[in-house]
């Protein structure tokens, strides 16, 4: 992949040269050699993947900064930081929530253990390069010592605990190191059958599982750790969205609805082509750079792994991935992902934004809501598919609390002292909510039909929600206007086109039946940077709406 490798040298060329102008030079400052992020905080995971960007700089021939005096000066800088913000334990924090913290410090060895092994593998080590190693080093195996005290906050933690301890105890020969990651792989690890681990962030924990499942297979040898790797990589095929970014709607992590584009699947893809003789995998090697080019992103910044593996270079593949029609239901992760040539759309069960609809520049996501007792919108209890058809489904039970017993009431009149948990409850009326998609006989879009059902429940106020991002103009028979992001509208009748100057997205017939668009307190606020239209009834009601692709189905023509 020598065309990868000379874009991924280039640009870390340049992160090399704004990198360095976060750095603190003042010697009389306790943030000496530190490199400060762009919101003013210095700590020791910046400074540490920075150095590693800087090192492999440093490392490479073909670097303009190739063994260059002023950047090894730096890189020392860098590391004294480092060294001083590292406890006595071998801990660092992260200082914006977790102090001696096992997982950060784990999170931090990432970045320069490759360059550790890149130097510890170079047979003809400069008298320069010999103190990088060394400084590496220390900081290295003290911080594997103090992981070793453990602890741990999130189900990822685990597993880069386990992999930074099981290959320190390697690197440095220490059987105690090496055993005490057992105790975090004997809960075993959690990639269902579909590929996608507990907290389903496929914009960023999941590849960070999927390094650490790579690292537990170099250190004890053992490819079965990289089983988990190749199924969330193929799972990942399907989590592609037109506009080449990744889906997120379904992570329970910050990641949520972000755009994020695979950069950090690069290094996956290409080790596990390479190891599993996986054509597909390197097929998506060159798509992620195609990604970079045509939307002029920075390459992935994984030069130091070209370092690692020198092999990569003379490895060439010719063809990217298709991006072929699929039609997946992972039913173990509660989510089905379509694609339809010129479209995919999402559904998610126990959602309540349960529908994505996206046509490559625009996006559309549906919910459907109303407040029936402490519920604030529909979040199916159940989802299957039936003869092709998505059928969500939720019972809303209606309760109220009764006077306490004789037998069960409490001493004290506090009401917030008292287990209110505990009362008898007055049950009903229950309120029964379906929600059927299915694709268009036309082929280009989806029908949506939604059902409020109940012998008891009837005049409630309830809304489907359709937040549309990156649309700016709307259109119908009534009226046409620009969109700023932020707008709120009830349409009541006929079809709307929501547009851009590439993509439309129409949606019909509208209902309007009432207002009452912002729902009672606690209801979910609106989309952030979002137009959302409304579709108003009271219950009980059943509506089919219908969603189209406007423009890119001209594409063939």
């Amino acid at each position: 992949m020598e065309d990868h490798y000379r874009r991924i040298l280039t640009d870390s060329d340049k992160r090399l040269v704004y990198f360095v102008q976060e750095q603190v030079l003042d010697k009389n400052s306790p943030y000496y050699g530190a490199f400060i992020d762009r919101r003013g905080v210095s700590e020791a995971k910046v400074t540490l993947y920075r150095l590693e960007t800087i090192i492999a700089c440093y490392l490479c021939s073909d670097s303009k900064y190739y063994k260059n005096k002023n950047v090894y000066e730096r890189i020392l800088a860098g590391l004294k930081y480092v060294k001083s913000v590292q406890h006595e334990n071998g801990l660092f924090d992260y200082v914006s929530c977790n102090f001696n913290s096992a997982p950060d410090t784990a999170f931090c060895l990432v970045a320069i253990v490759p360059p550790y092994q890149v130097l510890r593998d170079k047979k003809d080590r400069s008298p320069e390069e010999e103190t990088i190693y060394k400084e590496l080093g220390d900081i290295i195996y003290n911080g594997a010592k103090g992981i070793m005290e453990g602890g741990f906050h999130t189900p990822n933690h685990r597993w880069a605990i386990a992999g930074m301890l099981k290959l320190c105890g390697r690197l440095f020969d220490d059987d105690v190191m090496y055993a005490s990651a057992d105790r975090y792989l004997a809960e075993g690890i959690d990639c269902n059958e579909d590929g996608e681990y507990a907290e389903k962030s496929a914009g960023n924990y999941n590849s960070v599982n999927n390094d650490a499942m790579i690292m537990l297979a170099e250190a004890t040898g053992d490819t079965s750790f990289e089983d988990h790797v190749c199924r969330n990589l193929e799972m990942m095929l399907t989590y592609w969205e037109p506009n080449g970014s990744i889906f997120t709607a379904n992570s329970t992590r910050f990641d949520k609805d972000l755009i994020v584009y695979p950069l950090a699947y690069y290094t996956e893809y290409m080790l596990m082509a390479q190891k599993r003789k996986n054509d597909t995998f390197y097929q998506m090697c060159n798509t992620i750079m195609d990604i970079v080019r045509d939307r002029d992103l920075e390459a992935p910044d994984v030069l130091i792994y070209f370092l690692k593996y020198p092999q990569w270079r003379k490895t060439e593949f010719e063809g990217s991935f298709d991006n072929p029609d699929y039609r997946v239901f992972y039913k173990n992760s509660n989510i089905a992902r379509v694609r339809n040539k010129y479209y995919t759309y999402t559904v998610m069960g126990g959602k309540s934004d349960f529908l994505y609809f996206h046509v490559g520049t625009m996006q559309l996501a549906m919910k459907v809501a109303g407040s029936f007792c402490e519920h604030r919108a529909f979040v199916s209890e159940e989802m299957k598919e039936e003869d092709g058809v998505f059928h969500l489904h939720q019972t809303m039970k209606g309760w109220y609390y009764l006077p306490w017993t004789d037998e069960k009431r409490p001493e004290t009149s506090n009401w917030w002292a008292m287990d209110n948990a505990g009362r008898d409850k007055l049950h009903g009326p229950d309120i029964d909510i379906d929600v059927f998609i299915s694709d268009a006989k036309d082929g280009d879009g989806l029908d949506v039909r939604v059902v409020t059902s109940s012998d008891a429940v009837k005049g409630a106020p309830w809304r489907v929600e359709l937040a549309f991002t990156g649309g700016d103009f709307l259109e119908n028979e009534h009226l046409a206007t620009t969109l700023t992001g932020s707008e709120t509208i009830t349409i009541k009748d006929g079809y709307t086109a929501v547009s851009n100057a590439r993509d439309t997205i129409t949606v019909g017939p509208g209902f309007g039946a009432h207002h009452f668009m912002e729902g009672k307190e606690d209801s979910e606020l609106t989309t952030a940077g979002a137009s959302t239209i409304y579709f108003t009834d009271y219950t009980p009601f059943d509506r089919t709406i219908q969603i189209r692709n406007g423009r890119s189905s001209f594409a063939d023509l």
